[in-house]
């Protein structure tokens, strides 16, 4: 069996970057991931992008990158998945890998918000729904994840901070992250007086759209250079499911199913269990979207995954600790890319080089990502291998 490394990691920092192109974005974080892997050089690239067509008026981004980064002639493909794009695209360099065809990887995942601003993003953003019946009535994605809030909070009697936890734990850990877009804890007292977007989702229970790149370079252990010196983290499952694309379809709308086939599947490829997990990466664009991605992982009973935030046991210390780079809430949620940041930001812990926000011990990590309200969901399993 071929066993997937990940040789190098390369990552900027989230934000606003008004005065940075998309193909600059990107460059940046393939050189320090080529440069983390020693020099390897890829023979195909994969690129998570979500709105770039949209946003930023470009579209061939496989092509445009390999062509900027100096590597015309090799495979070069762009992989779009709304936000879960960058882990479609991660699970793309594995199986080119896995299945031998692919000697190294070259894994992108970048996004560019600021090159529209207003009503132009939230149209944009709207297309990652049924456009036919649900954004064409006006409904974006946070309207979308407000309407799931409300009945998650009617069916399960939670509190009006009940989610706050989420947010907290979030800023907590973003502290330390020095490619957080938001680097500053918050109290209870400041999530309660938060200004609402979208009741009862208010400023604190979503992620703030984001510019970013993350990069990775994969390949197989006996292609490594002589001299690397990283401890070494393996790809030991990848796994990815689909739903229905609008919500009104599902039999049961707070439930996440694919959030539970593609994390079985990635732990059974894996050979683990729900105890041996050390870290959880979920995709936490929504306050709502983590708490439904616990209970459907399988960390909390349905209609508990808010108590699991409440009573702390997401925290760096917590039984699972979660978003422990800040995840997309403190990080920032950079579209398309926020699949490979999570393989960045879980191999940093596997590596021991997450500094304060270190899980000791840390040897498996989960890092899932969603597209939409888990319309798609795409689960890995990453190890340090000993």
């Amino acid at each position: 069996m071929v066993e997937v490394v990940i040789a190098g990691i390369g990552q900027t920092e989230v934000g606003e970057h008004w005065d940075i192109g998309l193909r600059d974005l990107a460059f940046a974080a393939i050189q320090d991931a080529i440069k983390d892997a020693g020099g390897l050089k890829p023979q195909s690239l994969f690129v998570g992008n979500m709105l770039a067509p949209n946003l930023s008026n470009q579209a061939h981004l496989g092509v445009l990158l390999a062509d900027y980064a100096g590597l015309l002639g090799i495979e070069a493909v762009t992989v779009e998945a709304a936000g879960a794009s960058g882990g479609a695209a991660l699970r793309q360099g594995y199986l080119a890998v896995k299945s031998g065809m692919v000697d190294v990887a070259l894994v992108v995942g970048v996004e560019k918000f600021t090159d529209k601003v207003g009503p132009n993003v939230d149209a944009a953003l709207a297309t990652t729904g049924d456009s036919d019946f649900e954004s064409i009535h006006g409904t974006t994605p946070a309207a979308q994840a407000a309407l799931l809030m409300k009945r998650y909070m009617h069916e399960y009697q939670v509190p009006a901070d009940g989610f706050a936890g989420f947010a907290l734990t979030a800023h907590a850990n973003g502290v330390a992250n020095k490619a957080a877009m938001f680097r500053k804890a918050i109290k209870p007292e400041t999530y309660a007086k938060a200004e609402m977007i979208s009741d009862p989702l208010n400023m604190f229970d979503m992620a703030p759209n984001a510019d970013g790149a993350a990069a990775l370079v994969l390949t197989r252990r006996d292609l490594l250079p002589s001299d690397f010196s990283h401890p070494l983290v393996k790809i030991a499952g990848s796994a990815a499911a689909s739903d229905t694309l609008a919500l009104h379809d599902r039999k049961d709308m707070l439930y996440f199913d694919t959030a539970q086939l593609s994390a079985g599947k990635a732990m059974k490829q894996a050979g683990v269990i729900l105890d041996d997990i050390d870290l959880f990466e979920y995709h936490d664009v929504f306050s709502i979207y983590a708490a439904l991605q616990l209970e459907a992982v399988g960390f909390a009973v349905k209609g508990k995954g808010w108590k699991l935030a409440a009573d702390g046991e997401i925290g760096l210390k917590g039984r699972i600790p979660c978003a422990t780079m800040g995840g997309m809430k403190a990080r920032g949620f950079p579209g398309g890319a926020a699949g490979v940041y999570q393989a960045v930001e879980a191999t940093l812990q596997l590596r021991g080089g997450a500094e304060a926000n270190q899980i000791p011990n840390a040897k498996t990590a989960l890092i899932q990502c969603l597209g939409g309200p888990a319309s798609t969901a795409v689960s890995h399993i990453l190890q340090k291998v000993e």
